[in-house]
């Protein structure tokens, strides 16, 4: 394996370059038994990368798969944070995948099919036996939960805080179609409540809420509306697949001049109105609350991370 996929060829994405942000606007897949893809992924800027170890690999090539993922976290670090989406606890692979990967510190193990809190729990135990097996601060690598079944969606908000690593919990649609007995509609109409009540528990329990992927990579109209709709719910992210995906997501969630040049109005008017004793704060006529200026600061933080220039 190591005369195959060793330093010569992952040394061809070591380049680095790329400003790391705080964002998760984009989770973009990667399947872990490919080389080729895995090697590309950085040049197409997501926030955050996750190679995938389940269902993007078929059951015969798990083992290798896993194996590649372990050369491409020794030997690629790029500057952009990186997951590995582990297989199931149902399935054989699990704890290898857990013992295997943790050591090699990615930001976050991705937990599919998440139904309840004692299994983010037993994930967690196993992660922190790990680190302290490795010399590696507890508490390192976080957790993010796929919701994927009814009985995960009707558990969000434990699956949320069942443990401090739990960085976002997300919907897996398909699986949750399945479970559902239903199939999915280009309106997503079948999602609606699952969706609204993973964002509303994210939040509850100071999470990211990240929406799941839009499988019908060529629709790119129906991608955009899809992804504002998310944007609209509160979720802060979206998993992808597709490198065309990465930057519709980014342009979306991004803040734009007119909100840029808003935001620094009300904080310009909150300021004038702070400085001259005022109790009443207005702008264009328009009275503005303490929400308003939490809005406008967001604005210009995220604006910064995302590496948007303003004056002012």
């Amino acid at each position: 394996m190591e005369g195959t996929f060793g330093n010569s060829y992952f040394a061809l994405a070591n380049k680095g370059g790329f400003k790391m942000n705080s964002l998760y606007r984009t989770m973009f897949f990667v399947p872990g038994n490919d080389p080729h893809k895995i090697v590309k992924a950085e040049v197409y800027r997501p926030d955050c990368i996750v190679y995938d170890l389940e269902d993007a690999v078929s059951i015969t090539e798990k083992d290798s798969a896993r194996i590649l993922v372990k050369h491409a976290l020794e030997e690629i670090r790029p500057d952009i944070r990186v997951g590995v989406r582990i297989n199931g606890i149902d399935t054989p692979f699990f704890e290898e995948d857990v013992r295997i990967i943790t050591p090699l510190c990615p930001d976050f193990l991705r937990l599919p099919k998440t139904e309840k809190p004692e299994e983010v729990q037993l994930l967690d135990k196993l992660i922190s036996e790990i680190e302290q097996k490795n010399n590696i601060t507890v508490g390192t690598i976080k957790i993010v939960c796929t919701i994927e079944t009814a009985l995960g969606v009707y558990n969000a908000y434990k699956l949320a805080t069942a443990s401090s690593r739990v960085l976002a919990i997300g919907l897996g649609a398909e699986d949750f179609c399945t479970d559902m007995k239903t199939t999915r509609s280009a309106d997503c109409e079948e999602l609606r409540y699952a969706r609204g009540k993973i964002v509303l528990d994210a939040h509850a329990a100071k999470v990211l809420a990240l929406d799941f992927v839009y499988s019908d990579i060529k629709n790119t109209e129906g991608f955009l509306k899809n992804v504002l709709e998310a944007k609209q719910l509160g979720y802060t992210g979206k998993s992808v697949v597709h490198p065309d995906q990465i930057s519709v997501v980014h342009e979306c969630y991004g803040a734009t001049a007119k909100d840029i040049e808003h935001a620094k109005a009300v904080l310009a008017a909150y300021d004038e109105a702070t400085a001259n004793g005022s109790g009443v704060i207005a702008l264009n006529g328009k009275m503005i609350d303490a929400p308003m200026v939490t809005r406008a600061k967001d604005v210009l933080a995220y604006a910064k991370e995302a590496g948007v220039t303003y004056e002012g």
